[in-house]
């Protein structure tokens, strides 16, 4: 099969638009999705097709995978990309704020595997792949509820990679670890709609050194690393079950086989360590 489809989330910048360039270079149909297809310009000049995409509105989400199944037959591949980081301590996150992050990063990718699930059923082949983050599988202080999201993530792919074997279909997780994006920024302006209670800043404090030694410093990846590894799990026949991506992952992962006491202690020592510098 030459001509093979793929519909892209989150195709405004980072690593989803670095996805649809690297499936474009391949002759992939590409529909690239964003909240605003005036991102999208240069995309659809370099051959992909375009919609407007709002993950959160299950209407939107039926139409874009009506069209392309109308105008294609078929959907080879889904990558739900689109995403946003919602930092801050727990208690200091709203809970319509911590609806607002599964809105997008959990119930997205739901309501977009469902939609297509019926028609890759129909034709017992297609991937599915979604993009979680290193933070999906081991969490820190100020990330629980980004890292809420993205363990529900992992945990529904899990189940569904099962549930979908006997059908032909490949569920992939992709995990970067520190991307070269605008994520950072993005995040921080979510703390607009934090409700602080003072009894975080060291939290906070430690969120904005390690913003400065990884997103400003040595540990970030360009987005087209992580867009060649979904592609290459979208074009294999056998995909492994997860991709984690970035300088640094399988030594961040490691962590999460430590007691969870050492790792109790260590955010303490670096609380101390923090609260000493300053």
């Amino acid at each position: 099969m030459d001509d093979r489809i793929a519909l892209i989330t989150g195709c405004s910048s980072g690593i989803g638009r670095a996805s649809a360039e690297r499936f474009l270079e391949e002759d992939w149909t590409v529909y690239a999705t964003a909240r605003d297809t005036g991102d999208l310009a240069d995309l659809a000049e370099a051959g992909a097709e375009t919609a407007n995409l709002d993950v959160t509105n299950a209407r939107a989400v039926e139409r874009v995978v009506d069209r392309i199944v109308d105008e294609q037959g078929r959907i080879d591949c889904l990558v739900n990309n689109a995403g946003y980081g919602q930092f801050g301590p727990v208690e200091d996150v709203p809970t319509d704020v911590f609806h607002d992050q599964f809105d997008v990063n959990v119930y997205g990718p739901h309501r977009l595997t469902r939609a297509v699930l019926p028609h890759m059923r129909d034709r017992e082949a297609g991937t599915i792949i979604n993009v979680s983050s290193l933070y999906g599988r081991i969490t820190t202080p100020g990330m629980g509820v980004y890292s809420a999201s993205k363990f529900a993530l992992e945990a529904m792919s899990d189940a569904l990679r099962a549930e979908v074997d006997p059908h032909g279909i490949d569920v992939v997780l992709v995990e970067p670890g520190v991307v070269e994006t605008d994520f950072a920024d993005t995040a921080e302006a979510t703390r607009e709609r934090l409700e602080e209670s003072g009894a975080y800043e060291a939290v906070y404090e430690g969120q904005d050194d390690r913003r400065a030694i990884e997103y400003d410093g040595l540990f970030g990846i360009p987005p087209e690393d992580v867009a060649t590894a979904i592609f290459d799990a979208a074009a294999m026949t056998d995909p492994d079950p997860r991709y984690a991506i970035g300088r640094g992952a399988k030594l961040i992962l490691a962590l999460r086989y430590l007691p969870d006491r050492w790792r109790d202690a260590a955010f303490r020592l670096v609380r101390k360590a923090t609260s000493l510098g300053r």
